[in-house]
Formats: structure tokens, sequence, C-alpha cells
């Protein structure tokens, strides 16, 4: 459990968040003050991994979906391990400072990550270890500047595109999160309230809301078992699409080339007239009625843009149909193209 949860008006999340504070008493205002960079969001339950050793990066490169071979030190990159058949089975937040390799990922996932990547080390000169409980995680976002070499951090790239000159969704310059990176501070438990200073601290309620806003999927609460990077705009930051084999590479390939998920990650804006959003796995239907053709699987109240939410639908599902969740009508904005037809994108 955080320390910051003895904070005056801290309430204590729930689910994936459980353990660091959901808001401090007023969600509204910490998402401003988040979103203007002038607060940090406690993510200390975040499992933190560190590997040492000289075969460290290129070990990663053979294992995840990411190109990691030179990453240049205090260089951040996110990958993904997946499944023998490709589907997601954990997101990566990845920086190397030179000596050791420095991984984040979702709460509770540290320990059977570094569990099966203890079991592919082989002869390789590696070593693993899992410091969730001596690091702690602060997230805050930044502008386009550089990033200090102490403490140890990981910019969010987004967005940009991997391993490929053409990206199949919106051009850079029309994603929601162009201009806008998360940095994670990670720090030793015992020095994190010096890190933090004297800024005000938000909670998972804001981060989440922003993160929504920002198209941005995250492993756990918008995938599930059948989950492939391509539905979730993955290509774009966490797959490298020219790099050898590794895990789940088959099914990469064979989608990429064939341009047909089955499903497609779509940004909602909820109608706001009620005052109960509906819950995350909430199936969606047709406003005129007929079978269900998704589920929310994030939902938020922006500071600006009001209800929002994300939704894994099926592909095909015409983009200009209103959408019903429960009660709650929803219209799409496009994040991963709805038709069969391979529409690129130069990105400059």
């Amino acid at each position: 459990m955080s320390i910051f949860l003895s904070r005056h008006g801290a309430v204590d999340g729930t689910g994936i968040d459980a353990g660091v504070a959901s808001h401090y008493g007023d969600p509204h205002r910490e998402q401003v003050l988040l979103a203007e960079g002038l607060a940090a969001v406690d993510l200390s339950h975040r499992g933190v991994i560190t590997i040492a050793g000289a075969d460290r990066l290129t070990w990663l490169h053979s294992l995840t979906t990411q190109h990691l071979n030179g990453l240049t030190p205090h260089t951040s990159t996110e990958s993904l391990i997946l499944t023998p058949k490709g589907k997601v089975e954990h997101a990566l937040h990845i920086v190397d400072d030179g000596e050791k390799t420095w991984i984040t990922t979702e709460p509770g996932a540290a320990a059977p990550i570094v569990e099966w990547l203890d079991t592919m080390r082989f002869m390789l000169r590696v070593e693993l270890e899992d410091v969730s409980g001596a690091y702690a995680v602060l997230g805050e976002p930044i502008g386009l500047e550089s990033v200090p070499g102490e403490p140890v951090a990981w910019v969010d790239p987004w967005p940009r595109l991997v391993g490929d000159t053409f990206a199949y969704g919106p051009p850079v310059e029309e994603h929601p999160a162009q201009g806008w990176q998360w940095r994670e501070l990670i720090v030793p438990v015992a020095d994190v309230e010096a890190a933090l200073g004297d800024r005000p601290l938000s909670g998972t309620w804001a981060s989440e809301a922003l993160r929504v806003a920002a198209w941005r999927p995250r492993a756990g609460v918008d995938t599930d078992e059948r989950a492939i990077p391509h539905e979730l705009d993955w290509l774009r930051t966490a797959v490298h699409l020219h790099k050898g084999c590794y895990r789940g590479q088959e099914t990469v390939a064979r989608v990429k080339n064939l341009g047909r998920p089955p499903r497609r990650l779509v940004f909602l804006h909820l109608d706001g007239s009620g005052h109960v959003l509906p819950d995350p796995g909430t199936e969606l239907l047709p406003v005129e009625g007929g079978r269900a053709v998704g589920h929310l699987t994030s939902v938020a109240r922006h500071h600006e843009d009001g209800p929002i939410a994300l939704a894994l639908i099926k592909r095909n599902t015409d983009p200009e149909m209103v959408l019903l969740a429960e009660h709650t009508s929803a219209a799409q904005t496009v994040i991963v193209p709805s038709d069969t037809e391979r529409r690129p994108r130069r990105v400059l």
C-alpha cells in the first residue's frame, strides 16, 4: 500500500488500481492540475523490474515485440510480450540507463514476467530482479524536453510509428496525444516524497481520464485474453515490424499483411445527461437495436470533454453508427480503421 494513502482526503482505488489513491477529495481539480503539468500521480502500485548484464538488450530484443538492440541510454520505448498465438500478455515500459534496463509494468505483472523471462535466460549474461517493493513510480505529463538521467525515467513515446514508414489510422499530427507525453519517474521508496517535492498529488481517476482522452490502451484494462496488438493500435508504438522472430511474431505479420484484425479500439463520447456512467464491460448495442457489437473497456470523466470511453468493437461496425451502453448513447471516433481496405498514411 502506498505511503500517500495516508494523506488527507485520499480514497483508495479499486480493481487494478487498488493500493494507490483514486483521488484526494477533488477529482476535477486534480485532473486540471495534472493536465497542466502542475501535479503528479502516485503509480507506486506498478511493477518494477531490473535487468543487468551485457546481453540484456539483445536478449529482450529476441523475446518481445520491440527493436531493443542498441537502445540509447535514457531513451524510453514500450514493448509487448505476446503468447505463442500472438495475444497480448504483458505491456512493458522500458528504459536503459547504460548499466541496467528498467521496466515498469501493470500492477501484479512483475512476478509472472520475471518468472517467464527467467526460463528464457539459458546461458546468457543477464540478471533479473523484481524490485517492485524497493522502488516507487510517479507519473506526470511533460513537454517535449529531454529527460534527465536521474532519477531513472520512462517517457511515453506516443505518438510515433515503430518499424514502418506508414501508419494505418490517424496521422501523427491528428492524434490527440501529439505534443502530450507522459513520464514515469522510478525512484527508491525512501526518496519518493523528495521526488514529489511541493507538487500536489492527483489520483488515478485524473490520470486515467487523460489516458482515455489520449486514446492510449492499457494492458489488463483495454485488453482481454483474445486481444492482439493490431486491435489496440499498438503497432504504432510497441511493435517493430521489421525485426526478427519473437514469440507471437507469425500472428503479427499475418494480420498486418491481411489488414483485418477482428476488432478495433474506438474512442467514444458518452451522453453526459445522466448522473451515472456505464461500467467497463458493458455491452455496446446499435441504438436502432440488434446484437452487441462490442463492449466498453475504459470509462472516465474528462475535465473538458465530459464523459468519455474506450471500447473494443467488431472491426466492420459502421463508424457512423451511434451505439448504446445500457441507457447511455455513445458516438464513435475512429482509432483503428474500420473497413477492410488498407489505407496507408505517410508519417513524415
